[in-house]
């Protein structure tokens, strides 16, 4: 296995990872998705065929008075190839993508009975944080 962060042409690539998302990602909004400046993708591949069998998405936020944080957006490894590490590589490869381009620190929700989820991440290094309550608007 080998993780390759997606850019600009590699919607091909991302494309043919399309069971790994909720719905099949449109060629439109990858090719959005990769050329807009702080959205990263990044591709878990199989090492005998490059077909993807994770990915991890990240988006960076700033505020004018906290800096550069990475947000990991989703994270998704197929269901043959989940507890081989494959997910916490994905977290490990945004947390350090996400150093180097200068964040301060890097933040991801999930379900509290996510149980796979909360492991993924634990063991990548996450701690929880205080409590907090997610609200959302749908358009």
């Amino acid at each position: 296995m080998k993780i390759l962060q997606a850019r600009s042409g590699d919607e091909r690539l991302v494309l043919a990872g399309s069971g790994l998302f909720d719905r099949p990602p449109t060629d439109e909004w990858t090719k959005k998705f990769l050329s807009s400046e702080g959205h990263h993708l990044l591709l878990a591949l199989d090492g005998g065929d490059d077909r993807p069998v994770g990915f991890v998405s990240g988006v960076e936020t700033t505020h004018p008075d906290k800096g550069t944080e990475m947000f990991l957006y989703e994270l998704s490894v197929a269901q043959g190839n989940r507890r081989h590490g494959i997910g916490k590589a994905l977290v490990t490869a945004l947390a350090e993508l996400a150093r180097s381009r200068g964040c301060y620190g890097m933040w991801v929700a999930t379900e509290p009975e996510n149980v796979a989820a909360l492991a993924t991440y634990k063991a990548a290094h996450a701690a929880s944080p205080e409590p907090s309550v997610t609200l959302e608007w749908v358009f």
